[in-house]
């Protein structure tokens, strides 16, 4: 099978690490590309996003958003199929496909409803909304994020059914060419 990269995005507690994993753990030669771990590695001098972001946490996202581009182009390139995930919404996500250089890669906007994302949010350990709000995020991912490759909404979807779901439709729906 030639090597393929699945973007998965969506905005915090839409279930991109779990469906990322799942769906990295059905295919042979497989990884799993975690985009924030790129944040993680500063040390010091880290720019976190706002609602109203600097011009150096911006930049900061960029940093990231290329290191995993790279790194997902690195791994596709010596034949793994990569699952890159993170939080890619508003114009940003089109800058992403294009820092992607390898082909094919497909594009799935994990999109529940804004009541299931709460839910999820406050079950889980790791909480990812701090000074931005839910429907702030919600916001920009309907009103400003490029209706590009297979958008999901998983609201009443388990992860496996989420992942079947885009195995069955990815090469209809998700590919970017």
């Amino acid at each position: 099978m030639m090597s393929s990269i699945f973007l998965i995005t969506g905005i915090m507690a839409s279930g991109k690490s779990t469906i990322a994993q799942l769906l990295a753990e059905r295919m042979e030669k497989s990884v799993h590309v975690r985009g924030d771990v790129f944040r993680k590695m500063i040390v010091h001098g880290e720019e976190a996003m706002s609602a109203n972001p600097t011009e150096e946490a911006i930049q900061q996202l960029r940093l990231r958003y290329k290191l995993a581009a790279q790194a997902s182009d690195a791994y596709a390139k010596q034949g793994f199929q990569v699952v890159l995930q993170d939080v890619i919404i508003g114009p940003m996500l089109q800058d992403v496909i294009e820092m992607i250089e390898h082909r094919p890669l497909y594009v799935i906007v994990l999109s529940p409803r804004a009541d299931v994302v709460a839910k999820r949010e406050a079950a889980r350990q790791k909480k990812g909304y701090g000074a931005i709000d839910i429907a702030m995020l919600e916001a920009v991912l309907h009103n400003e994020t490029p209706r590009i490759g297979m958008w999901l909404d998983t609201s009443e979807l388990t992860p496996e059914e989420t992942v079947d779901e885009i195995l069955r439709r990815a090469s209809d729906e998700a590919r970017i060419w």
